[in-house]
């Protein structure tokens, strides 16, 4: 829901834009989820990458492995299409639910700032436009507009420690 909502307030501001979907494959349902994407973005007229992500030893942690390869992935795409700038979908809620994580694992006062807003890597800025947004004000933006979007289910798995965060973070 965050990247579609990003996706359809940067396809309102003007032309360029391009988008890429990670496909992590680690649901039966995600290289389908992937399609509907690349539908979404002809619809919109924004030309779209469906990137498969493989290799993966299943050892370690597979939230921040698939966080490593999904940078590393779109940051070879972007050097590739000479694009110098990526948008993510994190919100207010992503950042607070890193705070707290990173809190949590004894980060330092630097670790404490959370994400920045812009990052630059190399050639590449990374950008966090919705990052001043609330999840539920982007899911309000989306029914507003009548725009389905697809939520990952592992997104709801007490398993990860991320989510732990996000419900910790709802009771207090």
């Amino acid at each position: 829901g965050d990247s579609v909502a990003l996706l359809h307030i940067l396809v309102a501001r003007g032309n360029g834009l391009r988008a890429v979907t990670i496909d992590h494959g680690l649901r039966d349902e995600s290289a389908d989820e992937a399609a509907q994407v690349a539908v979404l973005c002809r619809h919109l007229g924004v030309p779209h990458t469906v990137l498969k992500w493989e290799g993966w030893d299943k050892s370690g942690n597979l939230q921040d492995a698939a966080r490593q390869a999904r940078l590393r992935l779109s940051a070879t795409w972007a050097a590739e299409e000479n694009i110098t700038h990526i948008a993510t979908g994190h919100t207010l809620d992503d950042q607070a639910e890193t705070v707290l994580l990173r809190l949590a694992r004894g980060s330092g006062v630097d670790g404490l700032s959370g994400m920045a807003a812009r990052r630059t890597a190399g050639p590449l800025v990374w950008v966090r436009p919705l990052l001043h947004a609330r999840r539920d004000e982007l899911r309000a933006y989306l029914v507003e507009k009548n725009i389905e979007w697809i939520d990952d289910p592992s997104n709801d798995d007490p398993k990860y420690d991320r989510v732990k965060a996000r419900q910790a973070l709802a009771i207090l």
